[in-house]
């Protein structure tokens, strides 16, 4: 049998016209998003072609998820990274609005955690330890001496057992699977983790984590998108109108380590209960905040939402990009988010169009349990036992007017 091209629910279609095109199917996808001409098929379908190697001969296969309703993402087995996420403008045009690499050596070279799922825990744990049960637990320290998003292998240098799937109502996804071994970066306990991302034809992008252990452990999973309505690489995002229903925020220390202590963000650039610009106060140096913005160089920091943790995933943010009018509301059941305004992004990074990305190019907004839990009590607990299964749920969900 052929795997170089494989199509998965009702995918044959598609993957034959990529073929005569002399397309890979991620190359059919951006030719699309170029020209703004793709038609919308109707049936939601998954195919799949080769993206490259690593350097031990593990294959990276690359995902393309159709919802058939101009609505469609291109997501590999390496890392769960979402490559390319395409969505209609205010004329229907089609435009990516994910930051990424065209090539698998891009994202293996770099640091920046493009579109990757993030775990065993996302963000970052202080002085890569922390003590359960009486037990102290030291971490792979990748970060200024600190833990970041996992460890220096962490979930998104992995390659994740992967099952496209599509439904009678139109959706199509990934179930991704990944066994972490007890020990891994240091983490305690042999952790099973799964992701559903699935695309709805109501233009929704959703991811639904599940996870268990067999000894207690600590769990943070989330995506690390960074997004941009107006489309990549087409400037920055200072631009976009956000909302954040977040009354707090949780101050970090020079390192962008929680002190443990909330503030209040009235009468701060971090105030974002009422729509406003980006760019509109991120150059603030004259508030009580004002330090904040200088250690993290922009917007790097988790906002505390005032609905907390809930049961099912709750509106708590939007976007709009006045350009395009596209529009991004964001729920989730978690009781925080990491919002970062893409400052590190220095100009020595070139992207799927290939143009080269500056800082303010991409904002990511992830959904989590707050930094450095683990060592504060007085934050929601992210501790895992066996016998329980951790879950989390957010949903992206885009529009245009």
């Amino acid at each position: 049998m052929d795997m170089s091209r494989r199509t998965f629910g009702t995918a044959a279609a598609a993957a034959a016209a990529s073929s005569a095109l002399g397309l890979g199917t991620a190359d059919a996808a951006h030719a699309a998003s170029a020209s703004g001409s793709a038609a919308p098929s109707g049936r939601a379908r998954v195919t799949s072609a080769p993206f490259g190697k690593l350097a031990d001969g593990s294959e990276v296969t690359l995902y393309t998820v159709d919802t058939g309703t101009g609505f469609r993402a291109t997501v590999m087995n390496y890392g769960g990274i979402m490559q390319t996420l395409e969505v209609p403008d205010r004329h229907g045009r089609l435009g990516n609005v994910l930051l990424g690499y065209d090539n698998l050596a891009a994202y293996v070279a770099g640091t920046t955690y493009f579109g990757a799922l993030i775990g065993r825990y996302g963000n970052r744990i202080g002085g890569a330890k922390f003590t359960l049960d009486g037990t102290t637990y030291h971490l792979s320290a990748n970060n200024n001496g600190n833990t970041l998003h996992g460890g220096a292998v962490g979930f998104d240098r992995h390659i994740w057992a992967t099952e496209p799937f599509t439904t009678a109502d139109g959706s199509a996804g990934l179930v991704l699977s990944l066994t972490s071994p007890d020990g891994d970066q240091g983490f305690p306990g042999t952790l099973h983790a799964k992701v559903t991302l699935t695309l709805t034809a109501r233009h929704q992008l959703r991811f639904d984590y599940e996870a268990t252990t067999d000894k207690p452990t600590v769990v943070n999973l989330t995506n690390h998108n960074y997004f941009n309505l107006g489309g990549e690489a087409s400037g920055d995002i200072y631009s976009h109108q956000a909302r954040i229903d977040a009354s707090r925020i949780t101050p970090t220390d020079a390192l962008l380590i929680p002190t443990g202590k909330f503030a209040d963000v009235a009468g701060t650039p971090y105030d974002f209960r009422r729509p406003k610009a980006i760019g509109a106060d991120i150059r603030d140096g004259r508030n009580r905040l004002s330090q904040q913005l200088l250690n993290a160089k922009g917007y790097d920091m988790n906002f505390v939402l005032d609905k907390g943790i809930t049961g099912s995933p709750q509106e708590f943010a939007r976007f709009e990009h006045p350009g395009t009018g596209r529009a991004m509301a964001v729920a989730t059941t978690e009781p925080g988010v990491q919002f970062y305004s893409g400052a590190q992004l220095d100009a020595t990074l070139v992207g799927t169009s290939g143009h080269i990305y500056q800082q303010g190019d991409g904002f990511a907004f992830e959904t989590q349990h707050y930094p450095d839990s683990p060592n504060e009590p007085s934050f929601p607990s992210t501790v895992l036992r066996p016998g329980h299964t951790y879950r989390s749920s957010s949903v992206y969900t885009f529009s245009a007017s």
